[in-house]
Formats: structure tokens, C-alpha cells, sequence
């Protein structure tokens, strides 16, 4: 088919943006570089190809948006050589791809051997845009974009604005098909409101990103069917997962989840989880939050297999005192937490205050179990706190540990 393109055609067209990139042929974005090398090939398209420039100054909402509605038209995937694309928000089409050079990190790069423009950059790398509008909802919109991919890329809220979003779905309602987003390898960082914000999703895929140190949640959710997978969730203001509203029937696996202000996961009125093998460290709350939302409980949970450390940070406590916990388990039905482990802790270099005050607080739940669990220098206070208040078959045992003492 004369759209379509092979693997090996769109891994040259995307080698060749790279190099170029490298080299400093790909346009002004390529460190400095003079624009050379512009590719639209089938249906792997460059973004230089329609004007954009990804030289930290020059505004490409216009030339980005372009090329991803040329995209739209053959099912395409729009390729954005290394560069930092200024651009207010951006709507993206359905089953249309965006893609990067994931070639950043968690912190500045090493200063020694790094340049000057990377070093200006700081942990992000590769295609970057950088958000230029303040009054924007978000810098990439996904709402109505099913089945589109997002890949490689750092998106740079620049901490402007309020409530500004990394990433955002915002459908009226559920319709009548599934979404299927998938967001991969990408940074996001630096946004007022939330990293990733999806309301009413309906099948999606979060993997191996780094959505940190934004004013919201790492990653807020509104929606069910979803896979979240392998990521960081980092330094967030909220929590690093939230589901506030209606959240269901989604997996949560091999994520760490550290240094969020609100707490780990936080989950209100939830069903239908798998949380397995996560990683949450030095939260402002509990480590991982199951909560009513309003009358509604959360219930059919798992969770297994986590390390849970040095959670309620008593610099970020909100006066709840239940809020200084590993975990925190409240009108849950249908739970199962075993084989976690949890430590208290203080912050990195031994700096701060030792947290929390309690490990395991649970109330009101029903057919349940707590069972398996090790506390070994688990909580400061109480190991298990029993709120009372529960239905019939909820067992609670063989959860060894003890309390933390200063030598």
C-alpha cells in the first residue's frame, strides 16, 4: 500500500532524524545545529517537514499541529528529531503516533563531558516541547484521539500557568468506544495541575514514563480498563496515582512511587484493582490509600508483592492523624493485602523526621484479609490499628513485625 511504511523504512526515517539530530544537520533544534534535513516518508512524517523549528524559541504550535493532521490522513506517526519545540496545546488526532528520542533522565545530566545546551536542559533530553501558553488546559489534548500513541518524548510544563495538564483526556462522557491511548518512554515534568490527567477513559496503557515533580498528581484518573505499567510517579504536589472520581478495573504494576506529597495511591471509591510488585517510598500520606467516596466503597482489590517505606512525611501531614501510615484501608470490600513489606524511614541522608506513626490502619471492611505481611521496624506508634466497624469474613493475622526503637 503506497500510505503504508515497513519497520525498517520508518527506523531509517527516524535513524536519519537522529543523526541528523547528532550532527547538528536537523535544524536549529539539534543543539544549535542550521535545519538541513526535513523527511515526510508515507506515513512517518518529520516534524521539520512542516515548519517546525524545535529551537527553544521559535512558537511551532502552527507547523506541530499541521503535521499532525497530515499524519491523521494515512494513520501516521509524526517523528520530532532531538530539540526543544516551544508550543501551546496541541490536539491530537485519532490513531495518529508521536515520536522521540527518549534520551532523558531522572536528574541534570553529569556536568563534566556534557554540553552546554543539555546542560541547560537539565533531566530532560531528546524531542522536548516546552509549554508556551499559560492559559492553555493542558500541552498535548487526547480527548477523542482512540487509539493514538505518544513515545520518547519530554514534555515540559516550564511550571507555568494554573492547573496546567502534561497530558489530558476530558470527555463529556464515556461514548461508545474504547480509547486505547498508549503513552510510553516519555518524561513529564514541570506542569502546575496533573502529568497525566484522564477523565472518562475507556482502555488505556501508561508505560514506562516519569511524570514528576508537577503541582497535581503524577498520574489522575477517571476511568476503568487500563494498564500502568513500569513507570516513575515522582515528586508530585497530590498524590502520584489518584482516582478520585469513578476508577475501576485497571493494573498497577512495577511502578515506583515516590515523594509525593498527598500520598503513594491514592484510590476513593475504587473496584476492581490489581496492584502488584510497586515500589512507594517517602510519601506525604499513606503509602497506599483505599477510601470511600461518599457512600461508595472501594472493593475487589489485590494488593501484593509492594515495598512501602518511610511513608506520612511529617513535614507534608494534613492534620489527619491516621494520615501517618504505611497503608490505609477504610469501607473496603473484597481485599487482599499480602506478602508487602514495610519500613519506617527518614529522608535521604538521614535528614529529617522519622515516619510513620502507625503501619497497617483498617476499618469497616468486609470478606477481606490482611494476612502475610512483614512490618519489621514497621511503624513508630501502633504496627495494626483496628478502626473497628467490619462485616463478616475478614481475617487479619500473621502480619509479624515490630515498632521502631532508636539504639
Amino acid at each position: 500500500m503506497q500510505d503504508a511504511i515497513g519497520r525498517r523504512d520508518f527506523v531509517k526515517t527516524v535513524g536519519i532524524g537522529a543523526a541528523a539530530a547528532a550532527t547538528g544537520a536537523g535544524g536549529a533544534g539539534a543543539l544549535g545545529g542550521e535545519k538541513e534535513v526535513t523527511m515526510a516518508t508515507g506515513n512517518a512524517l518529520d516534524a521539520r517537514a512542516f515548519g517546525a523549528r524545535g529551537d527553544g524559541k521559535a512558537d511551532d504550535t502552527g507547523a506541530i499541529q499541521k503535521a499532525l493532521e497530515a499524519a491523521a490522513e494515512v494513520r501516521g506517526t509524526v517523528f520530532f528529531p532531538a530539540g526543544t519545540y516551544v508550543s501551546s496545546e496541541l490536539r491530537v488526532p485519532a490513531q495518529v503516533g508521536l515520536a522521540g528520542d527518549p534520551t532523558w533522565s531522572y536528574r541534570d545530566p553529569p556536568s563534566q563531558g556534557a554540553t552546554a545546551p543539555l546542560r541547560r536542559a537539565g533531566g530532560f533530553g531528546g524531542a522536548i516541547l516546552k509549554l508556551a501558553d499559560e492559559r492553555a488546559a493542558c500541552l498535548l489534548n487526547l480527548t477523542g484521539a482512540i487509539g493514538a500513541t505518544v513515545s520518547g518524548l519530554c514534555l515540559d510544563g516550564d511550571r507555568i500557568g494554573e492547573r496546567v495538564h502534561g497530558i489530558l483526556v476530558d470527555k463529556p462522557d464515556y461514548g461508545r468506544q474504547e480509547d486505547t491511548p498508549r503513552i510510553e518512554r516519555c518524561r513529564i515534568a514541570g506542569f502546575s495541575g496533573d502529568g497525566i490527567r484522564l477523565e472518562r477513559i475507556w482502555c488505556f496503557s501508561v508505560r514506562h514514563c516519569m511524570s514528576g515533580r508537577n503541582g497535581g498528581c503524577g498520574l489522575r484518573l477517571r476511568g476503568w480498563d487500563g494498564f500502568i505499567l513500569d513507570n516513575w510517579f515522582s515528586g508530585n504536589r497530590e498524590a502520584g496515582f489518584g482516582a478520585y472520581d469513578e476508577n475501576a478495573s485497571t493494573t498497577v504494576t512495577g511502578n515506583r512511587i515516590e515523594w509525593n506529597r498527598q500520598g503513594g495511591i491514592v484510590i476513593h471509591g475504587g473496584d476492581h484493582y490489581n496492584f502488584g510488585n510497586n515500589y512507594v517510598d517517602r510519601s506525604g500520606g499513606p503509602g497506599i490509600s483505599l477510601l470511600p467516596r461518599g457512600d461508595r466503597v472501594c472493593y475487589h482489590i489485590s494488593v501484593t508483592g509492594s515495598c512501602i517505606w518511610r511513608s506520612g512525611k511529617p513535614e507534608w501531614q494534613s492534620g489527619d492523624g491516621h494520615q501517618s501510615a504505611q497503608v490505609r484501608f477504610e469501607r473496603v470490600h473484597g481485599l487482599t493485602f499480602t506478602g508487602n513489606t514495610m519500613m519506617t524511614g527518614r529522608d535521604d541522608n538521614g535528614r529529617g523526621e522519622r515516619s510513620p506513626n502507625f503501619g497497617i490502619v483498617y476499618g469497616r471492611l468486609e470478606n477481606s484479609i490482611i494476612q502475610g505481611n512483614v512490618l519489621h521496624d514497621g511503624a513508630l506508634k501502633e504496627l495494626l490499628v483496628d478502626l473497628g466497624g467490619h462485616g463478616p469474613g475478614v481475617i487479619v493475622r500473621d502480619n509479624p513485625g515490630r515498632l521502631f526503637v532508636a539504639p
